[in-house]
């Protein structure tokens, strides 16, 4: 007899503070979320947790978003709709500002951080108009080493459980629709080495039960970049039968892996096709993390669904036998890659601690991607603050990689021309590229990190100093932000803050964001304002047109990293000749770099001359629309160490509240 199940316990969601929400028009006047400060500074999920929260229609309603240009996901998170773009497209664009950094500790160095209490400043405090722009942080470093990453302390976006896991499920849809043409790609190969061309060419294209065939919208695509002007499968000669059916792929050139939003390095390099059925068809395989997928990277770059759908139907999988690309479109898959990012396309919407509106998209690493939000999400926002409003968005890791892809990247592909650049550093990665003790995640700091020690701090202010440069390279206005620790001290910040106008910053402002929320980046805000307001002339670094990958590739070794030359292994030089000759050689270039030093070592730290740069390989994202060169021994797939932040994380059985984010 089976014996009766006992009930579950039952969970009781824990309820946040909702702020009162008066019945409005499609757009109301701001209301800010009044923070209670609290010292010792809680840990940032306790912050999070016990702030008020605005629905997310009221949010929407501050900015003059239409109820019908949102869908809803749950009370406090919307996606908006791109229609939306229509509507406003002939309004002005705000003003752009991009947070970046110098390089950082392993600890970071709180760049969202600032991101969002400039953000809060702007809106809660100086009553502009603003929308902070950042990405969605990878389940990779939230369970691994970094923790969340929504910003922390008082200047958080909110719910940050949301914001640091699933949120409405936009990396889920990448990792999906990445491993489909994984799975298309290595059947495919398969299948061909089984079946003659008339087999292939059945299957591809079966009879129905009347006796007639058709093509697929993917096939008439295919179509017409093999030149074949026809509609009709019957009327193909047993020439372009064949020409359409086997996509005669050359093993050896296959580019594209799998990925998986985990660090799990022993995934790096896996044997695939050991199962009965693909006897024979074993092969090498690996994993890359999901946000270094190229389908992360269209999803960040793209402008709409039809350019997002063709974009898909480029990515370059591997060459055929004559050297030609092969392309997810090929594969017949891109129109299913679409169907499955078609939500994923869309921005979403969130707001900071003190009520600000924040719009979160995308999430590529600037270490192995480019590190950038959305195009689409920033353009909406530029829009929605109008011209004197302010749209803070930031760029992955250092200024050397996170900076210069966000302008030789990310702004050649939108349009859009940044006013600012607020550099963020701070004492602790100063003393470190001095010449301080190793700094490892987890440890404890040194003291020489705790105390004042002025020389220390003098000694890393070449870092600081080659940054302030490299920004100014591309003609915008500097702003230094001091992000200033408990125990930072008087004497040090201030050395930071003359040196950095010293070095052609317009200013360089301490700020306490992280213990004082928008309130202690007030003096930061002001700053930005006058900054936006002086004229720039933004230009990068160099053309697409009229250089080559290799002249582009070192000119970024040479202008950025300060480099003496490039080195390339004979794939890479193989790889250079192939994209060369497959028209790739236009694209601009994404370095995949470690984010802890200007060289590809990670233990040279400060201003370093005298080294060179080792390109490893370099791979081709064409539907991203750049090429990536892979630099030293940087791997694409993260590892755990010994002790995870994971061992932290856990759900309050009672409550339902999410436990050790942070």
């Amino acid at each position: 007899m089976a014996t009766k199940a006992k009930p579950a316990k039952k969970i009781v969601k824990a309820k946040a503070k909702v702020v009162a929400k008066k019945a409005a028009p499609a757009k109301s006047a701001f209301k800010a979320i009044k923070l209670k400060l609290i010292r010792p500074v809680p840990s940032d999920i306790d912050i999070a947790q016990a702030s008020s929260i605005k629905p997310i229609t009221q949010i929407a309603e501050e900015l003059g978003i239409r109820p019908n240009e949102l869908e809803m996901y749950g009370p406090y998170k919307a996606k908006i709709k791109l229609d939306i773009l229509e509507r406003l497209k002939n309004k002005p664009n705000g003003k752009y500002i991009d947070v970046t950094a110098i390089t950082p500790t392993p600890l970071g160095e709180g760049k969202t951080t600032t991101t969002v209490g400039l953000s809060q400043a702007l809106g809660a405090h100086l009553g502009r108009k603003v929308i902070t722009a950042i990405r969605q942080p990878s389940q990779g470093p939230t369970f691994g080493i970094k923790g969340g990453a929504a910003g922390g302390g008082y200047s958080q976006v909110i719910p940050m459980e949301d914001f640091n896991l699933h949120l409405t499920g936009d990396i889920h849809a990448i990792t999906a629709s990445h491993n489909l043409v994984s799975a298309a790609l290595d059947a495919r190969v398969m299948h061909e080495k089984l079946q003659d061309d008339e087999k292939l060419f059945n299957a591809l294209c079966p009879l129905d039960k009347k006796g007639a065939r058709k093509f697929s919208p993917t096939m008439l695509r295919r179509l017409k970049k093999l030149g074949i002007a026809k509609t009709d499968p019957n009327e193909l000669t047993p020439e372009e039968r064949t020409l359409f059916a086997r996509l005669d792929i050359d093993d050896s050139t296959i580019t594209w892996r799998r990925v998986i939003d985990i660090n799990d390095r022993f995934l790096r390099e896996i044997q695939v096709g050991r199962g009965k059925d693909e006897a024979g068809h074993e092969h090498m395989s690996g994993y890359d993390i999901t946000v270094a997928s190229e389908i992360m990277a269209i999803l960040a770059l793209t402008s709409d669904l039809e350019d997002m759908r063709e974009r898909f139907g480029k990515m370059v999988v591997a060459t055929n036998k004559r050297g030609e690309a092969v392309t997810a479109e090929d594969l017949g898959v891109a129109g299913a890659v679409t169907v499955l990012m078609k939500d994923a396309i869309k921005p979403n919407l969130m707001q900071t601690l003190e009520g600000t509106p924040a719009t979160v998209h995308a999430g590529p690493f600037a270490n192995i991607a480019h590190g950038q939000s959305s195009i689409i999400a920033d353009k909406i926002a530029l829009k929605l603050v109008g011209k004197d409003g302010f749209v803070i968005t930031e760029s992955g890791f250092g200024a050397d990689i996170g900076m210069e892809k966000f302008f030789d990247i990310k702004c050649r592909y939108s349009g859009l021309i940044p006013q600012v650049v607020v550099l963020v550093a701070t004492v602790r990665a100063l003393k470190m590229h001095g010449g301080g003790p190793k700094v490892v995640a987890g440890k404890p700091l040194a003291a020489e990190y705790t105390d004042e020690n002025l020389d220390l701090l003098r000694a890393g202010l070449p870092n600081l100093e080659r940054h302030v440069q490299n920004a100014l390279k591309y003609g915008v206005n500097v702003v230094v932000a001091v992000n200033s620790f408990a125990t930072d001290t008087p004497a040090e910040v201030e050395v930071i803050r003359e040196a950095a106008l010293k070095m052609g910053a317009m200013d360089a402002v301490v700020s306490t964001h992280w213990s004082d929320g928008g309130k202690g980046a007030k003096a930061l805000a002001e700053a930005v304002i006058k900054a936006a307001e002086k004229p720039s002339k933004f230009e990068f670094l160099y053309p697409l047109d009229t250089t080559t990958i290799k002249e582009k590739i070192e000119t970024i070794a040479r202008e950025i990293y300060r480099a003496d030359g490039v080195d390339y292994s004979p794939e890479a030089e193989e790889q250079i000749a192939r994209y060369t000759r497959l028209g790739f050689n236009q694209l601009p270039i994404c370095m995949a770099k470690t984010h802890l030093s200007f060289t590809t070592d990670a233990s040279k730290k400060g201003a370093p001359t005298g080294f060179r740069i080792a390109v490893r390989e370099i791979r081709a994202s064409a539907g991203a629309g750049f090429l990536y060169p892979i630099l030293g021994d940087m791997r694409t797939m993260p590892g755990l160490p010994t002790r995870p932040v994971f061992y932290d994380v856990d759900l309050d059985l009672e409550t339902g509240k999410v436990l050790g984010l942070f």
